[in-house]
């Protein structure tokens, strides 16, 4: 039987549907990390699980249980699932040993003395014996989520929802966080990460998913996720790809327009000085060559400038595709019937392009160039 079983989800906020008929289930001892762009209902799905969103519909079971069914005591079955959230949500006016002992007791019906003792170990685990007494608020923020983790540890969950657990961190309080969910990860202990820190995600993780148009968009194995990703919006959000697109619809197009555009997607993205140069000189060099390879003077042009910059290893694809006669710029033969310039042109793209190549398809010229970066 699965811990957590979803058939169905859905949730919207007004017009907005976030998440659009998911189905997921968790198995015991599985950790499955949920990745996705912002806005893409990672964190809504985790709310829903423990109803702190409630759904437009579909079902949700624990343990067998449908928290879902009208008459479902949510508050006990929420005994039994840890949150960790993004903000770490101590109470401020009890001190560390106060705010990990005060649920087990109260639920739990544990002794201050049990309570404690389990506590003792639990902040050991995790490096904080010593900041028992104090207050959260001289803790640094690395040091509250450990807390907040230790306090869901304090009910014996079956399974434990990280909700972005670093976002709110400095980038120096990162990794003993993760130091932390590692350690439970090696336990066994059942859990559903929503993260943006992928080589964390590798690790501990036994199954991955891509969250997209409204639910779980491709999900597999770290390897196939992360290394081998099958589907387009996974792949580009893997691979960090940023796009910039151009179309022209006539001669006289505005070609200072165009290259500002193409240089301030270049400065946005870290693009170096040099090789947005290389961006524009291509960009223009390949237009100016179809344009006068693909049409006669009275025709209609329509062509569309794509670039795609993926930033995990800074590489650069331009296509062109365009309307008009069959035309191959990269079959140009010296010999042939052709002016100097349009040889020249052709000779800059394929000294600045790794790799380039021609398709004429449905009526479509499309020119694809990677470019040496």
């Amino acid at each position: 039987m699965s811990v957590i079983e979803v058939r169905g989800l859905h949730k919207s906020f007004g017009d907005l549907k976030v998440l659009n008929g998911v189905d997921f289930s968790v198995e015991e001892g599985e950790r499955v990390v949920i990745i996705g762009g912002s806005g893409c209902g990672k964190s809504v799905f985790l709310r829903c699980i423990e109803l702190l969103e409630t759904p437009d519909a579909g079902k949700i079971f624990v343990n067998g249980q449908e928290i879902t069914a009208p008459d479902c005591n949510i508050d006990e079955i929420r005994r039994g699932m840890g949150m960790v959230y993004q903000k770490f949500n101590l109470f401020t006016y009890m001190n560390v040993m106060e705010n990990l002992c005060i649920a087990p007791m109260k639920l739990l019906g544990m002794t201050k003395i049990e309570a404690e003792k389990k506590a003792t170990e639990l902040l050991t685990q995790v490096g904080l014996v010593s900041k028992a007494k104090v207050y959260p608020g001289v803790l640094s923020g690395g040091q509250q989520q450990r807390i907040a983790i230790c306090r869901s540890l304090m009910m014996d969950p079956k399974v434990i929802l990280f909700d972005e657990p670093t976002s709110a961190l400095d980038p120096t309080m990162v990794s003993e966080v993760l130091a932390v969910i590692r350690m439970l990860a090696k336990r066994k202990l059942t859990m559903i990460i929503v993260t943006h820190e992928m080589n964390f995600a590798q690790e501990v993780a036994n199954r991955i998913l891509f969250f997209a148009d409204g639910g779980i968009y491709e999900q597999g194995t770290p390897e196939e996720i992360l290394e081998h990703p099958k589907r387009e919006k996974t792949i580009a959000f893997i691979q960090r790809q940023k796009y910039f697109r151009y179309e022209i619809l006539s001669r006289d197009f505005d070609l200072l327009e165009m290259q500002g555009r193409i240089w301030n997607f270049a400065e946005k993205y870290g693009v170096n000085t040099s090789n947005a140069h290389k961006l524009q000189l291509c960009c223009e060099e390949t237009i100016y060559t179809m344009m006068s390879g693909c049409y006669d003077i009275e025709d209609e042009i329509s062509m569309t400038v794509d670039i795609t910059y993926t930033e995990t290893d800074k590489t650069s694809q331009l296509n062109l595709t365009c309307t008009g006669k069959n035309y191959n710029p990269f079959n140009l033969d010296d010999e042939e019937d052709e002016s100097l310039e349009e040889n020249l042109s052709v000779m800059i793209l394929k000294k600045a392009a790794k790799d380039f190549s021609y398709t004429y398809e449905d009526g479509l010229n499309k020119i694809t160039l990677k470019l040496r970066f």
